[in-house]
Protein backbone atom coordinates (compact mmCIF):
# COMPACT_ATOMS: atom_id res chain seq x y z
CA UNK A 1 0.00 0.00 0.00
CA UNK A 2 1.23 3.86 -1.17
CA UNK A 3 2.00 5.30 1.93
CA UNK A 4 0.43 8.60 1.24
CA UNK A 5 -2.62 7.03 0.42
CA UNK A 6 -4.81 6.21 3.06
CA UNK A 7 -7.12 3.21 2.29
CA UNK A 8 -10.84 4.25 1.84
CA UNK A 9 -13.79 2.58 4.28
CA UNK A 10 -16.52 2.50 2.16
CA UNK A 11 -19.91 1.86 4.73
CA UNK A 12 -22.35 -0.31 2.93
CA UNK A 13 -26.12 -1.46 3.97
CA UNK A 14 -27.62 -3.32 0.93
CA UNK A 15 -30.75 -4.74 2.55
CA UNK A 16 -31.84 -1.79 4.87
CA UNK A 17 -33.11 -1.89 8.37
CA UNK A 18 -33.92 1.69 8.24
CA UNK A 19 -37.17 2.43 6.75
CA UNK A 20 -36.81 5.68 6.78
CA UNK A 21 -34.76 5.79 3.91
CA UNK A 22 -36.23 6.48 -0.12
CA UNK A 23 -34.13 4.32 -1.83
CA UNK A 24 -34.69 0.17 -0.70
CA UNK A 25 -34.23 -1.38 -3.47
CA UNK A 26 -31.27 -3.91 -3.33
CA UNK A 27 -30.67 -4.54 -6.42
CA UNK A 28 -30.12 -0.30 -7.02
CA UNK A 29 -28.34 -0.12 -3.99
CA UNK A 30 -25.19 -2.39 -5.46
CA UNK A 31 -25.59 -1.18 -9.04
CA UNK A 32 -24.73 1.91 -7.44
CA UNK A 33 -22.33 0.79 -5.17
CA UNK A 34 -20.58 -0.72 -7.90
CA UNK A 35 -20.76 2.69 -9.91
CA UNK A 36 -19.10 4.76 -6.87
CA UNK A 37 -15.88 1.74 -6.91
CA UNK A 38 -15.60 2.88 -10.48
CA UNK A 39 -15.17 6.59 -9.69
CA UNK A 40 -12.84 6.15 -6.73
CA UNK A 41 -10.79 3.65 -9.03
CA UNK A 42 -10.73 6.45 -11.90
CA UNK A 43 -9.30 9.34 -9.17
CA UNK A 44 -6.99 6.88 -8.51
CA UNK A 45 -5.96 3.53 -9.24
CA UNK A 46 -3.82 2.71 -6.91
CA UNK A 47 -6.20 3.01 -3.99
CA UNK A 48 -6.88 0.37 -1.30
CA UNK A 49 -10.71 -0.17 -1.35
CA UNK A 50 -12.90 -1.39 2.03
CA UNK A 51 -16.42 -2.07 1.23
CA UNK A 52 -17.97 -3.19 4.91
CA UNK A 53 -21.70 -4.21 4.12
CA UNK A 54 -23.99 -4.19 7.37
CA UNK A 55 -26.54 -6.14 6.04
CA UNK A 56 -24.78 -9.41 5.62
CA UNK A 57 -24.17 -8.89 1.78
CA UNK A 58 -20.80 -10.06 0.65
CA UNK A 59 -19.68 -8.08 -2.30
CA UNK A 60 -16.60 -10.73 -3.44
CA UNK A 61 -18.35 -12.31 -6.69
CA UNK A 62 -19.63 -9.26 -7.97
CA UNK A 63 -16.40 -7.35 -6.84
CA UNK A 64 -13.92 -9.99 -8.56
CA UNK A 65 -16.11 -9.68 -11.74
CA UNK A 66 -15.96 -5.80 -12.10
CA UNK A 67 -12.59 -5.42 -10.52
CA UNK A 68 -10.55 -8.45 -10.78
CA UNK A 69 -7.30 -6.43 -10.54
CA UNK A 70 -8.16 -3.99 -8.10
CA UNK A 71 -7.12 -3.78 -4.65
CA UNK A 72 -10.93 -4.22 -2.87
CA UNK A 73 -11.33 -6.01 0.70
CA UNK A 74 -14.92 -7.11 1.32
CA UNK A 75 -16.22 -7.44 4.46
CA UNK A 76 -19.94 -8.60 5.92
CA UNK A 77 -21.81 -8.98 9.21
CA UNK A 78 -24.85 -8.50 10.01
CA UNK A 79 -25.78 -4.77 11.92
CA UNK A 80 -28.32 -5.08 15.02
CA UNK A 81 -31.31 -4.25 13.14
CA UNK A 82 -33.37 -4.00 16.03
CA UNK A 83 -31.73 -1.05 17.40
CA UNK A 84 -31.01 0.47 13.39
CA UNK A 85 -35.14 0.11 12.75
CA UNK A 86 -35.10 2.05 16.62
CA UNK A 87 -32.53 4.89 15.97
CA UNK A 88 -31.86 4.68 12.48
CA UNK A 89 -28.94 4.67 9.83
CA UNK A 90 -26.44 6.53 11.68
CA UNK A 91 -26.49 3.78 14.36
CA UNK A 92 -25.99 1.47 11.66
CA UNK A 93 -22.82 2.83 10.11
CA UNK A 94 -21.30 3.27 13.83
CA UNK A 95 -20.84 -0.43 14.23
CA UNK A 96 -19.87 -0.65 10.48
CA UNK A 97 -17.04 1.36 11.34
CA UNK A 98 -16.10 -0.36 14.33
CA UNK A 99 -16.14 -3.71 12.79
CA UNK A 100 -14.54 -2.64 9.58
CA UNK A 101 -11.41 -1.13 12.45
CA UNK A 102 -11.46 -5.18 14.09
CA UNK A 103 -11.78 -6.92 10.66
CA UNK A 104 -9.77 -5.39 7.39
CA UNK A 105 -6.56 -5.92 6.52
CA UNK A 106 -5.86 -3.23 4.71
CA UNK A 107 -7.10 -0.67 7.47
CA UNK A 108 -4.57 -2.38 10.26
CA UNK A 109 -1.59 -1.63 7.46
CA UNK A 110 -2.36 2.19 7.73
CA UNK A 111 -2.70 4.72 10.43
CA UNK A 112 -5.58 6.51 9.25
CA UNK A 113 -8.49 5.92 6.20
CA UNK A 114 -11.31 8.24 4.51
CA UNK A 115 -14.29 7.03 5.23
CA UNK A 116 -17.20 7.49 2.34
CA UNK A 117 -20.34 6.56 2.46
CA UNK A 118 -20.94 3.67 -0.40
CA UNK A 119 -23.22 5.12 -3.32
CA UNK A 120 -20.66 8.05 -3.05
CA UNK A 121 -17.03 9.37 -4.16
CA UNK A 122 -15.71 12.41 -4.19
CA UNK A 123 -14.76 13.96 -7.23
CA UNK A 124 -11.54 16.30 -5.63
CA UNK A 125 -10.14 13.33 -2.94
CA UNK A 126 -6.59 14.56 -3.41
CA UNK A 127 -7.34 18.51 -2.77
CA UNK A 128 -9.02 17.02 0.16
CA UNK A 129 -6.50 14.88 1.14
CA UNK A 130 -3.64 17.78 0.87
CA UNK A 131 -5.10 19.15 4.14
CA UNK A 132 -4.20 15.87 5.84
CA UNK A 133 -3.52 17.53 9.39
CA UNK A 134 -2.63 13.60 11.27
CA UNK A 135 -5.78 13.49 12.97
CA UNK A 136 -9.48 13.94 12.00
CA UNK A 137 -10.87 16.52 8.72
CA UNK A 138 -14.41 16.40 8.05
CA UNK A 139 -16.49 18.97 6.75
CA UNK A 140 -19.40 20.95 8.79
CA UNK A 141 -22.70 22.35 7.88
CA UNK A 142 -23.44 26.07 9.16
CA UNK A 143 -26.64 27.52 9.33
CA UNK A 144 -28.21 30.97 8.63
CA UNK A 145 -24.47 32.24 6.70
CA UNK A 146 -26.01 34.11 4.36
CA UNK A 147 -28.60 35.41 6.73
CA UNK A 148 -28.87 38.36 9.53
CA UNK A 149 -29.50 35.60 11.69
CA UNK A 150 -26.36 34.03 14.35
CA UNK A 151 -24.72 31.59 12.36
CA UNK A 152 -24.76 28.16 13.93
CA UNK A 153 -22.80 24.64 13.61
CA UNK A 154 -25.64 22.57 13.18
CA UNK A 155 -23.64 19.32 12.02
CA UNK A 156 -20.67 17.18 11.02
CA UNK A 157 -21.29 15.79 7.53
CA UNK A 158 -20.32 12.25 8.11
CA UNK A 159 -20.78 11.20 4.75
CA UNK A 160 -16.80 11.97 3.77
CA UNK A 161 -14.32 12.12 6.38
CA UNK A 162 -10.40 11.65 7.03
CA UNK A 163 -9.34 10.32 10.65
CA UNK A 164 -6.39 8.35 12.28
CA UNK A 165 -7.35 5.45 13.65
CA UNK A 166 -6.48 6.37 17.26
CA UNK A 167 -8.75 9.62 17.17
CA UNK A 168 -11.49 7.58 15.93
CA UNK A 169 -11.02 5.03 18.84
CA UNK A 170 -10.24 7.75 21.18
CA UNK A 171 -13.46 10.19 20.49
CA UNK A 172 -15.76 8.79 18.03
CA UNK A 173 -15.97 5.00 18.09
CA UNK A 174 -18.76 4.94 20.71
CA UNK A 175 -20.55 7.96 19.26
CA UNK A 176 -23.18 6.29 17.40
CA UNK A 177 -24.23 4.83 20.79
CA UNK A 178 -25.41 8.45 21.65
CA UNK A 179 -27.96 8.71 18.64
CA UNK A 180 -31.81 8.93 19.25
CA UNK A 181 -32.32 9.62 22.96
CA UNK A 182 -34.85 12.52 24.30
CA UNK A 183 -33.23 15.09 21.92
CA UNK A 184 -33.35 12.56 18.85
CA UNK A 185 -29.92 13.39 17.74
CA UNK A 186 -28.81 12.10 14.95
CA UNK A 187 -25.01 10.51 14.12
CA UNK A 188 -23.73 14.05 12.43
CA UNK A 189 -24.98 16.11 15.55
CA UNK A 190 -23.12 13.59 18.07
CA UNK A 191 -20.06 14.50 15.89
CA UNK A 192 -20.69 17.86 16.10
CA UNK A 193 -20.87 17.65 20.30
CA UNK A 194 -17.93 15.32 20.47
CA UNK A 195 -15.89 18.57 18.37
CA UNK A 196 -17.36 20.93 20.57
CA UNK A 197 -16.67 19.50 23.95
CA UNK A 198 -12.93 18.29 23.24
CA UNK A 199 -12.23 22.22 21.87
CA UNK A 200 -10.67 19.93 18.63
CA UNK A 201 -9.29 22.54 16.79
CA UNK A 202 -8.20 22.51 12.85
CA UNK A 203 -10.62 19.72 12.02
CA UNK A 204 -12.18 20.90 8.98
CA UNK A 205 -11.48 20.64 5.33
CA UNK A 206 -10.17 23.99 3.72
CA UNK A 207 -11.87 23.59 0.75
CA UNK A 208 -15.57 21.95 0.02
CA UNK A 209 -15.79 18.53 -0.66
CA UNK A 210 -17.17 18.00 -3.93
CA UNK A 211 -19.21 14.26 -2.95
CA UNK A 212 -20.82 13.15 -5.87
CA UNK A 213 -23.22 10.11 -6.12
CA UNK A 214 -26.65 9.06 -4.75
CA UNK A 215 -27.68 9.56 -1.12
CA UNK A 216 -29.69 6.66 0.36
CA UNK A 217 -32.10 8.50 2.08
CA UNK A 218 -33.47 10.52 -0.35
CA UNK A 219 -32.66 8.29 -3.09
CA UNK A 220 -31.81 11.05 -5.70
CA UNK A 221 -28.03 11.95 -7.33
CA UNK A 222 -26.75 14.68 -5.95
CA UNK A 223 -26.63 18.31 -7.68
CA UNK A 224 -22.82 19.65 -7.83
CA UNK A 225 -23.40 22.15 -10.79
CA UNK A 226 -20.78 25.25 -11.15
CA UNK A 227 -23.63 27.12 -9.37
CA UNK A 228 -24.00 25.30 -6.17
CA UNK A 229 -19.87 24.91 -5.98
CA UNK A 230 -19.83 27.96 -5.95
CA UNK A 231 -22.40 28.87 -3.44
CA UNK A 232 -20.30 26.41 -1.29
CA UNK A 233 -16.81 27.97 -1.42
CA UNK A 234 -18.43 31.21 -0.74
CA UNK A 235 -20.63 29.80 2.13
CA UNK A 236 -16.98 28.02 3.46
CA UNK A 237 -15.13 31.37 3.20
CA UNK A 238 -17.66 33.46 5.20
CA UNK A 239 -17.62 31.03 7.74
CA UNK A 240 -13.59 30.78 8.00
CA UNK A 241 -13.89 34.86 8.62
CA UNK A 242 -16.06 34.56 11.47
CA UNK A 243 -14.22 34.58 14.84
CA UNK A 244 -16.62 31.69 16.36
CA UNK A 245 -15.70 29.48 13.93
CA UNK A 246 -12.14 29.98 12.39
CA UNK A 247 -10.23 27.96 15.34
CA UNK A 248 -11.85 24.56 13.56
CA UNK A 249 -10.38 25.20 9.97
CA UNK A 250 -7.16 23.67 8.47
Amino acid sequence: MKSNLPPILLTSCVIVSDQSVSLKNENSRIRLTIESIEKWLAISPDLHLVICDGSNFDFSKIIFEHFPKANIECLFFENNKKLVGLYGKGYGEGEIVNYALQNSAYLKQSDFFAKCTAKLWVENFFECLDNWNGTFLCKGYFSNVFSFKKTQFSYVDTRFYLVSKSFYLENLASTYLDVGGEQGLSLEHCFRDVILKGKFQKIMFSVPPVICGVGGAAGTYYKNNLKRRIKEIIRLWLVKRNKCFNFLFT
